[in-house]
């Protein structure tokens, strides 16, 4: 059953999930640079520049954290995402190296899919 704040435990983390959250770019984006960034690294949810609005950005990380893939933690006034690394190293053996090895495009508005802007 996953926490408080919606976070599944390792075990919970399932394949069809994960790889639904991340085939879509703003996602698959957010996760490519989490992965290249050092294993502490706690990143605000507006630091990745996502060219959508707040409730489609709060939307995103709202999937990939019920994915299991990252964690959240509330800040005040904001939350901060954190790769959930070793998590998912132990659920799903080399899956962050390949996204690692199959870097996304610039995410920008122009390149996006209507419904990935949340229009």
């Amino acid at each position: 059953m996953p926490d408080t704040e919606g976070h599944p435990t390792t075990g919970e983390m399932d394949l069809f999930t994960v790889l639904r959250a991340l085939s879509d770019p703003l996602r698959y984006h957010v996760m490519a640079t989490l992965v290249r960034q050092s294993e502490d690294t706690e990143r605000t949810c507006t630091s990745f520049g996502l060219p959508v609005s707040k409730s489609t950005r709060t939307h995103h990380f709202r999937i990939l954290r019920e994915a299991g893939l990252i964690r959240q933690v509330d800040r005040g006034n904001s939350r901060s995402a954190q790769l959930r690394r070793q998590d998912i190293e132990d659920r799903f053996p080399g899956l962050l190296r390949l996204i690692a090895d199959n870097p996304s495009p610039p995410v920008t508005a122009d390149v996006l899919p209507r419904e990935a802007l949340g229009v």
